[in-house]
């Protein structure tokens, strides 16, 4: 058996987290899916390159069962026949954009679940499962800029980007402690054009008065495709100092 590179990643089914899972395909790794929905193409392009892939199906707002099947599924694998295992949390959720003073309780805590809950359960469950294992393991936790300055009417999608920037650094400090700890990194992945910024820059002013910076940076071609954007992203997570600074910046040099 061809030994290959292990990835699980979530929030692979659109966006930048689909051009992800394209690239990492392409590159030979096995790959483990974890979004809502299946996504066909992934599929197709896994059995034209003849390289394993899965789709598992879980709901983000509501993570245990999703960290558990990680868990147990990684606990069953034999693992010399992985050359280095990497777990990318990628899904995030804007809950409808307004003044947390008028905001939805539930859109807010699926919000934090998804962003939040869900990466900690999941990096819980894969360096649980994985520690004794001595291939090179990595856990890149897709942050935002939104997490290190707020803007208004974000206060759910901005505590959860904050929360991962910090949980980052705490879990990076537990895993520097073992001989063979994992190296962790919460990376800004700056601008890119997604059904996120559609939402931000279609939004009401009244509620959300950053609108016209948000309709600008579309206007002016300041956007970064999918595709160039999960490029970097995964050449930031080859680098040799990958790690080295927890909470980072893909524009950073």
């Amino acid at each position: 058996m061809q030994k290959r590179p292990l990835t699980l990643l979530t929030g692979a089914s659109r966006g930048m987290g689909l051009a992800m899972a394209e690239q990492l395909l392409q590159q030979g790794h096995q790959l483990i899916t974890i979004a809502r929905q299946r996504n066909a193409a992934l599929d197709a392009l896994a059995a034209q390159l003849n390289v394993p892939l899965q789709q598992w199906q879980h709901d983000l707002a509501t993570p245990a069962a999703a960290a558990a099947a990680l868990r147990d599924w990684l606990q069953s694998q034999d693992a010399t026949q992985f050359t280095s295992a990497t777990l990318i949390n990628n899904a995030g959720m804007i809950p409808p954009i307004a003044p947390l003073a008028h905001s939805d309780w539930s859109a807010v805590a699926n919000g934090l679940r998804v962003g939040l809950e869900a990466p900690m359960l999941l990096t819980s469950a894969f360096l649980q499962a994985s520690e004794a294992w001595t291939q090179p393991r990595k856990v890149l936790n897709i942050s935002s800029g939104l997490g290190r300055r707020a803007i208004a009417s974000q206060a759910t999608y901005c505590a959860a980007k904050a929360g991962m920037d910090i949980f980052s650094a705490s879990v990076a400090l537990d895993e520097a402690a073992k001989p063979h700890g994992a190296r962790i990194c919460s990376l800004a992945p700056g601008v890119i054009d997604t059904d996120m910024q559609v939402q931000l820059r279609s939004s009401d002013a009244g509620q959300f008065p950053d609108v016209e910076r948000f309709a600008q940076l579309h206007a002016t071609g300041s956007l970064t495709s999918p595709r160039d954007a999960a490029a970097r992203v995964l050449a930031w997570l080859d680098r040799p100092d990958f790690g080295q600074a927890v909470v980072a910046d893909v524009r950073q040099a």
